[in-house]
């Protein structure tokens, strides 16, 4: 089984990843919330080190020279060059897995998730998007161009269940409105946000987007913005606390 959309070159795109993308406090709650008193973690496409438990141990796994060479600047532990779907571990190795924004590039989800289960004795934890609630967010109205690439990347949530096996649970992730972590939806509130090629390079859905149709698309945001028509639909989420969109912390019990 493989992916639903060729894999995004982090070595390529991803040289400044970790500028934009950082832990958000408020999400780290309900990771650290599921861990319970997991001693030993392994991270699975660790990125830049996000999310990772300080006061655990964790072996982080990273295919992506890029992403391994930033975590140098603001992650303790350092990552194994290696891949989900051939883990260089004994079963049974560690007390609990995650995967926080990942699975959707690996190429073989399947291999990849027997894999996680048969070096964890606990609890997997994966963070990902409802492909199915992607709509939820205003960028749908003004950005369909993104949603489409993001709806063939993101496994459905039936499949990751039925994949684990176990019993899984699925918990609703309120984004806060300053969220430090640059994801789509880090900005519900903050719209001006997406006028910055820089920020958007934090996003790895516009990385399948050609320039030029990004400037179209951003245009549209900026014409709303200007004529006064994005606040007129949206302009309360300036102010509201939190947005709960797609995004989903599933937990599957050993």
């Amino acid at each position: 089984m493989n992916n639903f959309e060729p894999a995004f070159d982090y070595n390529k795109h991803g040289l400044q990843y970790s500028s934009h993308r950082q832990t958000e406090p408020e999400i780290a709650k309900h990771i650290n919330k599921a861990l319970g008193d997991a001693k030993t973690v392994i991270n699975i496409g660790a990125g830049t080190g996000s999310y990772e438990a300080e006061d655990r141990y964790v072996v982080a796994v990273e295919p992506s020279a890029a992403m391994r060479e930033q975590r140098l600047l603001k992650s303790k532990c350092p990552a194994i060059k290696a891949s989900a779907d051939s883990l260089p571990f004994d079963d049974g190795s560690f007390d609990a897995a995650t995967a926080f924004l990942t699975i959707h590039h690996w190429p073989d989800i399947a291999k990849g998730l027997k894999e996680i289960r048969r070096v964890t004795r606990g609890q997997i934890i994966i963070m990902t998007y409802d492909p199915d609630a992607l709509t939820v967010f205003w960028n749908a109205e003004y950005f369909p161009e993104v949603i489409e690439v993001e709806r063939k990347r993101y496994p459905p949530l039936q499949l990751i269940f039925d994949l684990l096996g176990n019993e899984c649970l699925t918990h609703e992730i309120p984004v806060p409105l300053a969220c430090v972590d640059g994801f789509q939806e880090a900005f519900y509130g903050r719209p001006e946000a997406f006028l910055s090629r820089e920020v958007r390079s934090g996003m790895s859905a516009w990385g399948f987007i050609p320039s030029e149709l990004q400037e179209v698309m951003v245009g549209r945001l900026r014409d709303a913005l200007s004529s006064g028509q994005w606040d007129k639909s949206y302009g309360h989420l300036r102010k509201q606390p939190f947005f709960t969109g797609a995004l989903r912390l599933i937990i599957a019990k050993s």
